[in-house]
């Protein structure tokens, strides 16, 4: 005798009704969380600029099939591309991640929230483009400026109590979801499509974070936001046909997301939906490095005056302590051969090395020729990690949210230098006022890299005042950045 399941379509699960009546209810009044992402709108943009300058990125993009024209496509900032939407997205997602130098969300799961710029500007581009022709008003940059809003709050809140990585799953899951459920909003989509939609981004595969750990850490990383950000705009355009959905994505017994990729745990929340994550997100202003080794970082510059005061290198160097946080250990505590650029920029002991041997970090500094240098990899061996469990409680405090890191230099003659402690980023909030003017600096120094004067005044223009950029139609802004 064989037995069946209940074959009662079940109600949509309150996980996907909490997401959509969010996106599609909730008025943004926060002062504070508008401005914070125009700043991050111009962060995450310029983050794109400078990644232009890598053949390893730019090969990537452009249409799948070469020669495709797309009228009123969106256009991909920095290039001549104009775009399917689903294409651009992947484009844009690329760039602003390749670098890892875009804004970051640290808590039981990280993440870069502007990853979802990617879907966002590429749907809300093509929406503009697509209602000029057809004598429509465009879409506006303060629309473009909501959906970031909502989609940082709705990644940044699944991550605040739900380890994806701990299950083997890249974090890239909450931008394929954010995105979806933010394009199918811009997209005008009814309350049940855009539940159909985001149940979708649920049911559809997961990326394994495989890619972002040793023995196999590659390029991949630099591209899976777009991926995933360019598959949400698919699914939102498959939802937009009338597609349907799957009410019990999350919750459904044996083949649910839960059974299947969460060991069976539903998901825990700390907060409602609101303006929390844009208000408090992470912005990487000093180094393009994986966030946990910002602080480490700046830390090793400090060392790097203290040496040269001292007539002091770093060949006398005997060892070095690194105290940190236990996400850091999970992420970038590695030892051994570095076989790439996203192998070495997710390396702490890297990173500090290249500081303390040249006294810098910059994007340049993960390529094949500075790795060269005999002098990283001697530096690199001398240094270890350990867990100090208050910097491990701290991180996770929603009061403090550090990411510190603690080094201590000991010299081959038995001497050492003070312990050297950072404990927030200079992207941190709590030094929001000492980031922002260089956070703009960054902005400016990325437009010049790809375009000519004049340009980079009238997108500075049009980038730095918090009316004209929220009253621009959204074509009209991304037409300033075509080269």
């Amino acid at each position: 005798m064989s037995s069946h399941a209940g074959n009662v379509r079940p109600e949509p699960d309150q996980v996907l009704v909490d997401i959509v009546d969010y996106v599609t209810g909730y008025v943004i009044d926060s002062p504070l969380a508008w401005e914070t992402a125009r700043n991050c709108l111009i962060d995450t943009l310029g983050c794109g600029l400078e990644a232009l300058e890598y053949p390893a990125c730019t090969r990537l993009l452009g249409p799948l099939v070469p020669g495709t024209v797309v009228p009123d496509g969106a256009r991909v900032p920095g290039t001549q591309h104009q775009l399917d939407p689903v294409q651009a997205a992947f484009n844009i997602g690329a760039m602003i991640r390749w670098l890892d130098f875009n804004d970051t969300w640290l808590a039981a799961e990280w993440g870069h929230p502007s990853d979802n710029l990617g879907g966002i500007l590429a749907v809300a581009d093509w929406l503009s483009r697509t209602a000029v022709t057809a004598g429509r008003p465009p879409l506006a940059m303060r629309d473009v400026l909501a959906a970031m809003v909502k989609a940082h709050e709705i990644q940044g809140c699944i991550a605040l109590e739900n380890s994806f990585n701990r299950v083997g799953l890249d974090h890239v899951v909450l931008v394929k979801v954010a995105s979806t459920a933010v394009v199918a909003w811009l997209l005008g989509l009814s309350r049940e499509q855009i539940l159909n939609a985001v149940s979708l981004a649920w049911v559809d595969g997961q990326s394994l974070r495989t890619y972002r750990h040793a023995p196999n850490t590659g390029s991949r990383k630099s591209w899976a936001a777009g991926d995933a950000t360019s598959r949400a705009v698919r699914l939102a355009l498959i939802a937009a046909t009338g597609e349907m959905g799957y009410p019990g994505a999350l919750t459904a017994p044996t083949w649910g997301f839960y059974d299947v990729s969460f060991k069976g745990e539903p998901f825990r929340f700390q907060r409602p939906y609101g303006s929390y994550v844009m208000e408090n997100v992470l912005f990487k202003i000093s180094f393009p490095a994986e966030f946990h080794g910002q602080t480490a970082v700046e830390a090793a510059l400090l060392l790097h005056g203290q040496l040269a005061a001292a007539a002091r290198g770093v060949d006398d160097i005997a060892a070095i302590t690194i105290r940190t946080q236990q996400a850091c250990m999970r992420i970038i505590d590695k030892q051994g051969p570095l076989d790439n650029p996203a192998d070495r920029d997710h390396c702490i002991q890297y990173m500090v090395a290249v500081a303390l041997v040249f006294g810098r970090l910059t994007a340049g500094d993960y390529e094949d020729d500075v790795a060269a240098d005999p002098r990283i990899d001697r530096l690199r061996a001398k240094i270890n990690c350990v867990e100090d469990p208050r910097y491990t409680a701290d991180y996770h405090d929603p009061g403090k949210r550090s990411i510190a890191n603690a080094l201590a230099v000991e010299f081959n003659d038995g001497t050492r230098l003070a312990e050297v402690a950072v404990e927030y980023p200079v992207g941190h909030p709590r030094r929001r006022d000492e980031g922002i003017p260089l956070l703009e600096a960054k902005f400016r120094t990325n437009l010049a890299r790809r375009f000519p004067e004049p340009q980079q005044r009238a997108i500075l223009a049009a980038s730095l005042d918090q009316a004209t950029l929220e009253a621009m139609p959204v074509h009209a802004y991304v037409d300033l950045y075509v080269i």
